[in-house]
């Protein structure tokens, strides 16, 4: 028996750079299953996993990869199980106490389970547990193996992870009262992001998004903390696998930065025009499954067929950062040009004109026809799901909405805007109405003091429990925005405004067809933060070593600058801008892309890397890990593969739960999010002159 991790280096320091995701499934099928191997026992074996790791295993691994590793039967651990005493067994579970006793009663006494168990715990052990294992004499020789893998986190992409943790804005942000709920949550999120380190045999710089500064008379919420809290978490578990991981760096080798929910309100909300985002936002899909009919095979009733739209995928992989009008025309692109160069589809379209076919004609039309049949049902998916798409986008006026969404974001659009087409506009869903109105709180958060909010909510025929949600997004966002001298919290978003933005004019021709979304792509970057700019701005800050210390602290700070001190001088002297009367506009203007002639990717995607990535990778500098307290979107993936092929580093984004508009909607309901105590609401009405009604008191 061994208690040890993997002796295996993936790390920057790997002589072969392997992509994030890559790295995630060879650890558990190679340094897991393939090593659970005894000489005297048959081959195949039995994979036992609990309710967590069962996650882990599906998001990175298929269930043929599996099986590949001589796996015959995948087993819950905690059902009952038919006992296997030829077979070997690997455990990988959690290591908790309740994994543990079923553990033992499966291999204690006279006639245990399996012949021989390989256990592999997905995160650090507690001494007690190893103790407890240790204790039953009749097991310990049982244990071929007993190991700390450290892979307790959940791959979604190429370049992003999840702690699988969908209520962390409740239970962080929410009612503070439930220390136990709070410190739970917060440790299984450190231990998770901890093991992405882990596998990988990283060492980073561990930057976070630091509260600010209050008076004595005011203490500093407990949710302000959150992301100094984690931090502090996952630098004390990161730091020790220096000496409990062989062959761990001893210095740093990568960036992490840890910010929240609060840094942007509008991300999650507004409505984002590319393909992958309106498929997750428009269409009833189930994480990335997507179900749709296809005719029956006995000529009955159509069936349904269940499809991942995942990176396997080789057309979701190119048009999944696309516009979704520019991906409507690739595909009819791709169509037409498929059925020009393949010989099964031309010699059926000469079929369809009247030709006899020769035997020759069919014999090449059957050579063809697998590659066709495949092609076809490929492209015809995302024709179809395209077409669902425009439909839904024409039925529901979407267009005129999305542009008046954009034009509060730049500070094109004000009160008037948005009340004319709240009258004009009384069949738009109330889901789209509040994603509008919370839109347009952010950018404009006096007009929802004092009864304003409830005319308002009149007007757009929203029940009060819709505009609580207002409400506790301001709460949320009110939490990283500096305090008003006058008062200890505040829950406006900024006490300054910004001036408009300054539009680009476009001057490549090609550009004008798109003029009509110009809305499209300015939103290549959602983050943003009048006091802290946008997610892309700050990662580049981080890459060159300019994040301002006034706004960001560093939990070990690195000891060799990457940048001159002149540079750092002025990047954290910056101070912001007078106020003025214009509208707020927390975004600026990027010049159109999309259809822009000889781009395949948009310039978004980091997929040709990935696919070159023995040559690339190599090239590539230290890895960039941003993790999201309280979920992340889509554009916000697309902006870590868009940095990667800018910035020549691989940036992987971490986040609690990848969130769609609908699924945002109800974690931020008053039902689940219990904002705060009664006694702080008093100070921050007293403090903000937000209506009582509007806060549910």
């Amino acid at each position: 028996m061994s208690l040890s991790d993997s002796e295996t280096s993936y790390g920057g320091g790997a002589s072969e750079y392997k992509p994030f995701r890559h790295i995630s499934r060879d650890r558990l099928l190679y340094e897991m299953l393939r090593s659970a191997k005894s000489g005297d026992s048959k081959a195949w074996k039995v994979l036992i996993m609990d309710k967590v790791t069962v996650k882990v295993m599906s998001h990175s691994c298929k269930m043929a990869d599996i099986t590949d590793q001589e796996v015959s039967l995948v087993e819950d651990l905690f059902r009952r199980r038919q006992p296997l005493p030829s077979l070997d067994a690997v455990y990988f579970i959690q290591p908790s106490k309740e994994n543990v006793v079923m553990f033992l009663s499966d291999m204690s006494g006279r006639e245990p389970l399996y012949k021989k168990a390989f256990i592999f715990f997905s995160s650090p052990i507690p001494k007690e547990l190893v103790n407890h294992i240790k204790c039953d004499t009749s097991v310990l020789p049982r244990i071929g193996a007993l190991r700390e893998m450290n892979l307790e986190y959940f791959p979604i992409d190429s370049q992003g992870f999840i702690t699988d943790q969908e209520t962390a804005l409740q239970e962080l942000y929410g009612n503070n009262d439930n220390a136990r709920r709070f410190n739970t949550c917060l440790n299984n999120m450190a231990i998770r992001i901890a093991t992405v380190f882990a596998s990988l045999k990283e060492l980073p710089n561990v930057w976070y998004r630091a509260a600010k500064d209050s008076d004595e008379s005011t203490p500093t919420p407990n949710r302000e903390l959150v992301p100094t809290k984690l931090a502090d978490a996952v630098w004390d578990m990161v730091s020790k696998y220096k000496s409990t991981i062989p062959n761990f760096p001893q210095s740093e080798t990568c960036d992490l930065l840890i910010v929240d929910r609060s840094i942007d309100q509008i991300a999650p909300v507004i409505h984002e025009w590319t393909y992958d985002a309106m498929c997750h936002d428009l269409l009833n899909m189930d994480g990335n499954k997507y179900t749709h009919e296809i005719p029956s095979k006995t000529g009955g009733q159509p069936e349904s067929k269940e499809v991942l739209l995942e990176e396997h995928d080789t057309v979701w992989l190119e048009l999944r950062h696309t516009h979704i009008a520019d991906a409507s025309e690739r595909l009819h692109e791709k169509f037409t040009n498929f059925v020009s160069k393949n010989k099964a589809a031309q010699i059926q379209q000469s079929g369809r004109d009247g030709s006899e076919l020769s035997t020759r004609d069919l014999q090449k039309m059957v050579q063809a026809l697998p590659q066709y049949t495949e092609q076809v049902e490929k492209i015809s998916l995302h024709v179809e799901i395209a077409g669902k798409i425009n439909k839904i986008i024409r039925d529901t006026d979407l267009r005129e909405l999305g542009q008046l969404e954009q034009d509060l974001v730049f500070g094109d659009a004000a009160a008037k805007d948005v009340i004319s087409f709240l009258r004009t506009k009384q069949n738009t869903t109330p889901e789209y109405k509040l994603r509008l109105l919370m839109i347009y709180a952010s950018v404009y958060p006096e007009k929802f003091e004092g009864d304003k909010a409830t005319k308002l909510m009149q007007l757009a025929k929203l029940s009060p429990d819709d505009m609580k949600v207002i409400s506790n997004m301001q709460l949320l966002a009110g939490s990283s925005k500096k305090k008003a001298a006058t008062s200890g919290f505040s829950l406006k978003f900024s006490n300054q405004k910004t001036t408009q933005a300054a539009r680009k004019d476009r001057t490549n021709e090609e550009e004008e067809t798109w003029s009509l979304f110009r809305f499209y792509p300015v939103i290549e970057v959602k983050l943003y933060s009048s006091e802290f700019g946008q997610l892309e701005e700050v990662i580049e800050n981080l890459s060159k070593g300019e994040l301002p210390k006034s706004d960001y602290a560093c939990k070990n700070e690195p000891t060799i600058p990457t940048v001159k001190n002149s540079t750092r001088t002025s990047t954290r002297t910056q101070t912001a801008p007078a106020p003025t009367t214009a509208p707020h506009s927390m975004r600026s203007r990027r010049t159109a892309n999309w259809a822009r002639t000889g781009t395949s990717d948009d310039g978004y995607s980091s997929d040709s890397i990935l696919k070159n990535m023995s040559s690339d990778f190599k090239k590539m500098g230290k890895r960039i890990f941003v993790f999201i307290i309280g979920g992340a979107t889509r554009s916000e993936l697309r902006v870590c593969h868009k940095l990667t092929t800018k910035l020549k580093r691989e940036v992987i984004l971490g986040t609690t739960s990848m969130d769609d508009p609908p699924q945002h909607l109800t974690v931020i309901t008053p039902q689940s999010f219990l904002a705060i105590s009664s006694k702080e609401k008093l100070k921050l009405l007293c403090d903000s002159n937000i209506a009582l009604d509007g806060l549910g008191i």
